[in-house]
């Protein structure tokens, strides 16, 4: 008799790709406009920001939650998989069609329903994209701080997906902090709400937090009540420019330790630094070995006072070059450095591997220097910037995964770092999940226990298995 995990990956298996009167019923469900088949249309969501390509059977665009529940109720039915998405932007394939199967794409939904000032809550559809609602919060004063470097394409389910970060994680936490209540579709098609609207309550278990975060596989969010802030009424930024990345990562722990919570703490090492300056031009310090971009808010004499402080603290660690901030210009400017990032990468090598590892503050000089080991090490070009307030480094190994030696190499210094990552105490993914790209890693990390523990939730939650197949727990052949 198989176990529990072997037959949940056999019942798998046996799930069927879509007949002709399966289509013609999500046909019906969605509208013909709204239900793709040619297989142009399909190519277009057959990837995400991996690169990799797995074409789906079909892709849809409900409208409502009654049509995703229509959808998952016909695909246990029918058996057939079916793949939420968002916008696209996720780095570990969460979104990608592994097994075939129908896309169920979510940017219809994408209302702000209600922005409560007087309670601060915001009540929204998960394909809004997260810069509009920051935007939208913002011309009435508040605050919703989650800030992915995609905001301005990313959409907040996805980023309840992965539970997103960001740099102003270091002060005010990730996306799961500010969810306060979700509408979820469950694999079996049922509808349920989770959560509240207040900012207690410990009724039952925590079902909020169970689903966000979890990648989209234990169900497809359609509404969600968020947690909002008052508008800080100041920020200040400022970036410090170092000759040792080693004594940047020793800047950032004294910063941790002197009292001030930034609102922001951003490192960049020289390679990242050329890459940016080449393909903005806004004047970065290309010759410094490693920059710190730091942000500081609250109410305008805090705010100043915070930066100044900050800066004579990166002075006394022995900064070489320091720049405030005079206008939103200069602002901006330094904050679209950091964003440019990901795209400008590629100028270093046709491919990348994008990890998102954290180790805990104190711990981020000692990473730094096996990050610079494994470099020297493989030979590879190994780019390294993130959000150092928080111990979240972003490892970029550059490669041509056409080059088997280069492919190789790059399988080493990733099973190096992530041996390093825990051996100091630190996580394999933080911002990013675990997807299709690092489920052969998950065990490094999680023990046998508690994945089989997580797998019975799966099964629990997805009886029949069809919603978001491969992911997170099952080997791929990436």
């Amino acid at each position: 008799m198989l176990e529990n995990s072997d037959c949940f990956v056999y019942l798998k298996s046996t799930l069927m790709t879509l007949s002709k009167k399966t289509f013609r019923r999500l046909r019906e469900i969605v509208g013909k406009k709204n239900c793709l088949r040619d297989k142009e249309d399909l190519a277009c969501y057959a990837y995400d920001a991996t690169g990799l390509t797995y074409m789906p059977d079909a892709v849809l665009f409900p409208e409502n939650t009654a049509e995703v529940s229509s959808i998952l109720t016909l695909a246990n039915r029918d058996g057939f998989f079916v793949i939420p998405r968002g916008a696209g932007s996720g780095m570990t394939g969460g979104s990608l069609a592994v097994k075939q199967g129908v896309i169920v794409v979510m940017t219809r939904f994408n209302r702000i329903i209600q922005i409560d000032k007087d309670n601060l809550v915001a009540h929204v559809e998960p394909g809004v994209v997260t810069a509009i609602l920051h935007n939208a919060v913002e011309k009435k004063g508040l605050f919703y701080p989650p800030d992915p470097a995609s905001s301005e394409f990313c959409t907040l389910g996805g980023n309840m997906a992965e539970c997103s970060g960001g740099p102003r994680a270091v002060k005010y936490g990730v996306t799961r902090d500010y969810v306060l209540g979700l509408e979820v579709v469950l694999p079996t098609g049922e509808i349920i709400n989770t959560g509240v609207q207040t900012s207690k309550g410990v009724v039952g278990y925590d079902l909020t937090r169970l689903i966000v975060g979890s990648e989209g596989t234990l169900g497809i969010i359609t509404r969600m009540v968020l947690r909002l802030l008052p508008l800080p009424e100041s920020v200040r930024i400022m970036k410090a420019a170092f000759s040792e990345m080693e004594t940047a990562a020793a800047t950032v722990s004294a910063i941790m330790n002197h009292g001030i919570i930034p609102r922001s703490i951003e490192y960049m090492d020289n390679a990242s630094i050329r890459c940016a300056e080449g393909y903005l031009k806004t004047g970065l310090p290309v010759k410094a070995a490693a920059l710190l971009i730091i942000e500081a808010d609250g109410k305008q004499e805090d705010a100043d006072r915070s930066i100044k402080e900050l800066g004579a603290i990166c002075r006394s660690m022995g900064a070489v070059d320091i720049q405030i901030a005079k206008n939103n210009e200069e602002s901006e400017n330094i904050r679209k450095a950091r964003k440019a990032l990901s795209p400008a990468l590629f100028e270093y090598g046709p491919d990348k591997i994008n990890e998102d590892i954290v180790v805990p503050k104190s711990r981020i000089p000692d990473m730094v220097k096996k990050i610079k080991e494994i470099k020297i090490e493989t030979g590879l070009i190994i780019v390294s910037f993130g959000h150092a307030g928080d111990g979240n480094i972003h490892v970029n190994v550059m490669l041509d995964k056409k080059n088997i030696e280069d492919v190789r190499k790059a399988e080493y210094a990733i099973d190096t770092l992530f041996d390093y990552t825990l051996e100091l105490g630190g996580t394999i993914s933080g911002e990013h999940g675990i997807g299709i790209t690092k489920s052969n890693y998950i065990k490094k990390e999680i023990g046998l226990v508690e994945i089989a523990l997580m797998k019975k939730i799966k099964d629990t939650f997805d009886p029949e298995g069809i919603l978001n197949p491969g992911k997170i727990f099952y080997e791929n052949s990436i």
